[in-house]
């Protein structure tokens, strides 16, 4: 391989950038990452002349597309870069995730052929790296968490006057949060895009409402919609079910956009642009849709009055509260505590080396437990003393007089001692007991326990597992109170907090030690402020199998109860009946209306059950292997990257890898927050041919206080021709990961053009094409036999009337058309736009903006 003819040199790395903050970019992490030698002070006439060409890989093309149909996104990131300079640059492609997604495929394309990564085991994946590395193959792969971090980073070294292109796909179901979804996309290329297009086409199976596009965020603080922040996006509604949100600012908008997002223009657009709408409901059982054999259940009744409710505030006061956390807490409780209903109640517990229970009427009678009348001493022998030596001041009303009083008593808040979290929790369980046993009147309350600390257990049990279930047992007695945990600041362990919260039937939320903290605190009390039902059971037929989570503790006003499964077909399901406590009694409820979906209800079903399974291994005490065995089996088969499956590519004749150090750091989707400097350093390899580059790096991904999973490439490139084009049709599909019989998935070197993966990922967005396909991987349709086409592309343009958005459009193949994918529900939709390509290939009416 001579070396004066590549054209284009891969590294294909893992870049790990441990990553909890998301601001716009630093100077020191940015999306595009350029490394370049700097020029020398004596400059020849040639470079004089090329003085003017750009220092860094430039993107003349960035489009994301996501296509939400019933609340499920499946978003494409497309991003085409070119060396427009006389020597070799290095780019760095780089996607901010939404914390809830999973990655499900990813492609590059060199020199006109398509390197597609697949997914495998994650302990399989670290073998064929360790393979790999003893051959001389360059491969990556770096063991470490991912779980707060959802930064998707890939380098590649662009040789002079030729281009890369890169697509990569996420999917995630949409949570409904206040009253509505929202769409959450992270745009930040680096620089100022020519060609920058973000569309959100929506497909619903009830009528849309309050569709509407906020001002662009920063993604790293909460504040006030700005009106200069108005992306002044072209909202175009095709009927009541279907809609299509554009948004394709020209270089000086984005420009603009990064002067008031406070990042530097020549960085370009570092912010999120947001899509938010609702659709209109069934007021009492939800709306069940049914999709070749599987079924997904809706659920947010409303014209429900809240039930009344008992909150317990555990609030950290221990030293390192001090400066700036103790006064966000106090300004967040005051406004919460005006939340309160005139038919809550509630107490307030403070702790630190100890634990007191105020009396808001007289703080001298307050108590004290374990220690008496003191916050700061620690003495062994005064552990666990019997509560009915304590008398505990009871439950206060929500009155206004009773909330001024809290508030006095939180503005006297003073940090110290240590942190005792396990004696804090179970006065606040044993305060929900008293409550139970005491009513201060004849309302029946929802109890809640709101836990917030920002460090780890110092004193007294220290031990995370032994509280997590000392405290789920001792909730267990009760009424199963539900327990929200709250991680404030750098130092609080999030993972205990998630596992706590999930044992006792509660979430977790981590509070980022920043300007906006009290305002995360108050929006954080929103979200569980209003429970509407309380035991929610979701009760279906024998014949419904293969459920997701069917239980539910508490549902909160504004958010949503999701449930899907296997079933039969349509006309056979019989409606289920959702028994639950209202604040008039025990209620059932049954839904009115079961529809055919508009979207692939098996991946959605897919995806939750993933998702629950992992909640699950993280709280189980028995099975964890089977839990783990059924999750990475599902996540194998639908190509979901999670924390027990791994994202791999393989291309032979590598010479060197690189290591990298896990970057750590916090902040917010939409950039990076102080994190630390990322070392990346190389090693020499043996070569087994050529002079080709190649190297590993990693990944962060993750999905908030879910489950993260990460990602390894292994790739080399042996030449190219001295230029090439991508045709601007090439829009890849998705993937598909080979399995083996027993679900485990198959250890191989994937070539570098495959068409399996694309056609095995076709057949999984489109269940039907299986029913249409012959056994020469025909479609046969009404009017003839036609070709799928998958590793072709077309320049040519064949107008067609009608696109599945009742819209004009182009002729284009199956796979490159993505955005209709969730539209094309069934055979007999797609022959209604089904159009001819070449006398032999089989097309689809594609909108005229793809």
């Amino acid at each position: 391989m001579p070396s004066g003819k590549t054209k284009l040199s891969l590294i294909c790395v893992l870049l790990f950038a441990v990553i909890q903050t998301f601001g716009a970019p630093t100077d020191t992490q940015q999306s595009l990452v350029v490394s370049t030698t700097v020029p020398s002070s004596d400059k020849s006439e040639k470079e004089n002349a090329l003085e003017d060409v750009p220092s860094e890989p430039q993107i003349y093309q960035m489009h994301i597309q996501s296509n939400i149909g019933n609340r499920f996104a499946n978003t494409t990131v497309t991003s085409k870069v070119k060396n427009l300079a006389q020597k070799a640059q290095e780019a760095t492609f780089s996607v901010v995730l939404p914390e809830t997604a999973f990655i499900s495929g990813f492609i590059m394309e060199v020199d006109g052929k398509n390197y597609t990564a697949y997914v495998k085991e994650k302990e399989e994946a670290k073998r064929e790296y360790e393979q790999a590395v003893s051959s001389g193959l360059g491969a990556a792969h770096v063991a470490v968490s991912a779980r707060d971090s959802n930064r998707f980073t890939v380098s590649v070294n662009v040789e002079p006057e030729t281009k890369a292109a890169f697509y990569l796909w996420y999917e995630e179901l949409l949570q409904r949060q206040d009253g509505h979804y929202e769409q959450v996309i992270n745009i930040h290329p680096g620089q100022p895009v020519k060609d920058l297009h973000v569309e959100v086409s929506i497909k619903e199976s009830r009528k849309i409402k309050d569709l509407k596009v906020p001002p662009l965020r920063s993604g790293n603080e909460i504040g006030k919609d700005t009106p200069d922040l108005d992306p002044r996006a072209d909202i175009e509604t095709i009927n009541d079910k279907t809609a299509i949100v554009r948004f394709i600012p020209n270089v000086e908008r984005q420009k603009q956009f990064a002067h008031l997002l406070g990042t530097k223009e020549n960085e370009g657009l570092a912010g999120q642009f947001i899509v938010q709408y609702d659709v209109e409901r069934d007021a009492h059982g939800g709306e069940i849709l049914i999709q070749d054999g599987y079924f997904v259940h809706f659920f947010a009744p409303s014209e429900l009055a809240p039930l009344p409710k008992y909150v317990v505030f555990v609030l950290d006061t221990s030293s390192s509260m001090h400066g700036q956390k103790i006064v966000q807490l106090k300004e967040a409780m005051h406004k919460i505590l005006e939340q309160l209903n005139e038919n809550d109640a509630f107490s307030l517990v403070e702790f630190n080396t100890n634990v007191k229970v105020w009396d808001l009427n007289n703080a001298d009678s307050s108590v004290w437990y374990p220690v008496e009348n003191d916050g700061y001493l620690y003495g062994r022998d005064e552990d666990e003393k019997p509560f009915t030596n304590f008398n505990f001041p009871n439950a206060y009303i929500a009155t206004t007089d009773n909330i001024n009083k809290a508030k006095t008593t939180i503005s006297k808040f003073s940090p110290s001692a240590a942190t005792d979290i396990y004696t804090a929790l179970k006065v606040g369980l044993h305060l929900v007991e008293i409550a139970e046993n005491h009513k201060v009147d004849s309302i029946e309350r929802q109890p809640l326990v709101v836990f917030l600390t920002d460090g780890d257990p110092t004193v007294r049990l220290t031990s995370r597992e032994e509280i997590t279930n000392k405290i789920s047992e001792y909730n267990i007695g009760l009424r199963k109170s539900p327990i929200f945990a709250l991680s404030f600041g750098f130092g609080a362990d999030k993972d205990f907090l998630q596992k706590l919260a999930l044992r006792n039937s509660g979430f977790s939320k981590h509070i980022y030690e920043a300007a906006d903290a009290a305002l995360q605190l108050q929006d954080f009390y929103k979200q569980i402020s209003s429970p509407l039902l309380a035991d929610v059971t979701f009760k279906y037929e024998p014949s419904v199998t293969s459920l997701t989570k069917t239980k539910f503790p508490i549902h909160f006003g504004g958010s949503e109860l999701v449930v899907s499964g296997r079933c039969g077909v349509i006309d056979d399901f019989t409606p289920p009946v959702v028994d639950a406590r209202s604040n008039k009694g025990r209620i059932s409820l049954r839904p009115q209306a079961i529809e055919r979906s508009i979207s692939n209800i098996e991946r959605l079903w897919a995806y939750l059950t993933i998702k629950q399974l992992l909640d699950k291994k993280e709280i189980a005490d028995d099975d964890v292997k089977e839990i783990k065995k059924q999750a990475l089996e599902l996540a194998l088969e639908y190509s979901f990257v999670t924390s027990l499956s791994s994202l791999v590519v393989v291309k032979p004749n590598a010479t060197s890898a690189v290591d990298t150090e896990e970057a750590e750091g916090e902040g917010y989707p939409g950039g990076i927050g102080r994190a630390k400097k990322r070392v990346i350093k190389k090693k020499k390899m043996s070569s087994m041919k050529g002079d080709a580059i190649s190297s590993a790096s990693g990944i962060h991904y993750s999905s908030g206080y879910q489950h993260g999973g990460r990602i390894a490439f292994a790739s080399t490139y042996a030449g190219a021709p001295t230029s090439f084009d991508f045709p601007d049709s090439f829009d890849p599909p998705g993937l598909q990961g080979p399995k083996g019989e027993s679900g485990d998935s198959i250890v191989a070197a994937i070539p570098s053009v495959s068409s399996s993966p694309a056609h095995n990922n076709l057949l999984t967005i489109l269940p039907w094409l299986k029913n249409i396909l012959n056994e020469n991987e025909m479609l046969s349709l009404p009017s003839g036999t036609y070709k799928l086409g998958l590793n072709e592309t077309f320049s040519d343009v064949v107008s067609c009337p009608k696109t599945p958005l009742n819209s004009t459009g182009h002729c284009t193949l199956l796979h490159s058309c993505p955005q209709v994918h969730s539209l094309l529900t069934s055979a007999d939709v797609f022959i209604q736009h089904f159009c001819v390509l070449k006398n032999e290939y089989a097309g689809v009416c594609c909108p005229d903006n793809s």
